[in-house]
């Protein structure tokens, strides 16, 4: 009997180790090398689907990081005028866009604003997310239960770290900032 629990609970923790391996990892790749991130489709379903759709789709390639106060968090994912190899591009107005997809309903979780999460960005609307996100360079408490925490750096930080930062007269503005190189699914 004990032979086939540990056989069946092995095999349990087989297929729990396939599904993280892949399917909620993803690779960010950026100038000073690759930032690895685990996302909590647990905890925030609709915002993890929303990120891989956009980033699998070539969404995020080339999009700057428009937002970038030292101490705090970078700032990205504005697929309209934030995407230095589009049409649409445009410094001054990054950070004012998003996709063509619906703004998505929040999903406000217990997980905390800690050093390397991802959290999506908004407008004063709670449910006003839809592309941008952030990643904290250290933990930011008070934004704890405001922002959906979708994801979390688990290799990669100091990559992070070397992002371009932005004017803090300017509210982080980053004229010639640093960009996305690729975004997917491991």
């Amino acid at each position: 009997m004990n032979k086939i629990f540990y056989s069946v609970l092995i095999f349990f923790l087989f297929l729990t180790n396939l599904t993280m391996s892949g399917e909620n990892i993803m690779i960010l790749k950026l100038k000073d090398g690759d930032v690895k991130i685990e996302l909590f489709e647990d905890v925030a379903p609709n915002h993890v689907k929303r990120i891989k759709e956009l980033a699998n789709s070539g969404k995020y390639d080339n999009v700057v990081f428009h937002r970038v106060i030292d101490g705090f968090m970078a700032q990205t994912g504005d697929v309209k005028f934030g995407n230095s190899g589009s049409a649409d591009f445009d410094l001054k107005r990054a950070g004012m866009g998003g996709s063509d997809l619906p703004d998505l309903q929040q999903e406000f979780n217990s997980l905390p604003h800690d050093r390397g999460t991802l959290s999506m960005a908004r407008s004063s609307d709670p449910n006003s997310a839809n592309s941008q996100f952030f990643i904290c360079f250290k933990p930011a408490p008070f934004l704890d239960r405001q922002y959906t925490v979708f994801g979390k750096v688990i290799e990669g930080m100091e990559n992070v770290d070397k992002i371009k930062r932005g004017d803090e007269k300017n509210n982080g503005a980053v004229s010639d900032p640093d960009k996305i190189i690729s975004f997917k699914s491991l």
